[in-house]
């Protein structure tokens, strides 16, 4: 557990430092933003050496770690706000869309999967292979102007953009957005799904149930499933990196608020402390979700304990 928490601490230093250098060379920076066209080169030195900008990059980053390291993520360019109350003011409306995201993936694509690895072939198998793929192959921000144009625009079903007043008026706007970005984890947890359970089915401990006269959803759920999702789980905990790159499509087409369209805007405007903010809690989000994802096939399967 030692090692895997000091590999975690590396991978967000060196994730934060790499974009920390990237954000630096696109051209433009927050004073021109700030100041306007008419700035004089007079008054953007001035603000570069408010922002400490004026110093060398290896400065910037070891002042920025030095606050890290303070509990100091510097302060917005444009509100003047802490950067940790901006971004911790947006991270809720994320992480409940990528909740409701993974949820509903996992509802259907389990019995799904579940049925197409006890039928192989079948009619409803071969649909379902058919479907996933299609819904895998879709990006999730063309799955969301579709969803959007047929659902909110054609049918009048459900809101187009925002994020709702209240837990029931929330949860309804969360429809739409949380089905375009889950629609593709349908398919690779319940693919992903089928072929573990193939391949469980056919061990001796099944057959052994098999011949006690064991029903057979009782011996997937009781002798195969367990087994069969792990790598489910583990590719759910991978999966979080592709989720938070999801949601800034998402938040952008849906109008929703979110550090998806928070880090979208701060790049727009070269909001240098608002992106660095974004970056490091996301990162600490995808590292602990494949810590979490880890601790919990521990949990399904004891033979993987020993490696954490």
């Amino acid at each position: 557990m030692g090692k895997r928490i000091l590999l975690a601490i590396a991978t967000v230093a060196i994730a934060v430092t790499l974009l920390f250098l990237m954000i630096r060379a696109v051209p433009g920076g927050p004073a021109a933003v700030l100041l306007g066209p008419r700035a004089t080169p007079e008054m953007m030195a001035q603000l570069h050496e408010q922002m400490g900008l004026d110093k060398p990059l290896v400065a910037q980053i070891a002042g920025f770690f030095g606050g890290l390291l303070r509990g100091d993520l510097g302060f917005d360019v444009l509100s003047r706000r802490p950067v940790a109350d901006v971004v911790f003011e947006q991270l809720p409306f994320t992480i409940e869309l990528i909740f409701v995201s993974i949820l509903w993936a996992v509802v259907i694509a389990v019995p799904l999967g579940c049925y197409s690895a006890m039928r192989p072939n079948s009619f409803v198998d071969q649909v379902a292979g058919v479907l996933t793929v299609a819904t895998i192959a879709i990006p999730s921000f063309v799955m969301a102007v579709y969803a959007l144009l047929i659902f909110a625009v054609i049918l009048r079903w459900l809101p187009a953009i925002g994020a709702g007043n209240g837990f029931w008026d929330g949860l309804i706007h969360l429809i739409l957005p949380g089905f375009a970005m889950g629609i593709g984890w349908v398919g690779y947890i319940s693919r992903l799904l089928r072929a573990s359970m193939l391949e469980i089915m056919g061990e001796n401990h099944v057959r052994m149930a098999r011949s006690f006269g064991i029903s057979e959803w009782r011996i997937v759920a009781h002798y195969a499933l367990p087994l069969a999702i792990l790598p489910t789980v583990t590719i759910l905990g991978v999966g979080i990196a592709w989720l938070l790159s999801s949601a800034v499509f998402i938040e952008v087409v849906f109008a929703r608020p979110g550090i998806g369209a928070l880090i979208v805007n701060s790049v727009n405007t070269r909001n240098y402390p608002i992106v660095m903010g974004v970056v490091l809690v996301s990162t600490f989000l995808i590292v602990s979700a494949t810590t979490f994802s880890d601790i919990v096939n521990a949990f399904l399967d004891p033979r993987t304990r020993e490696k954490l």
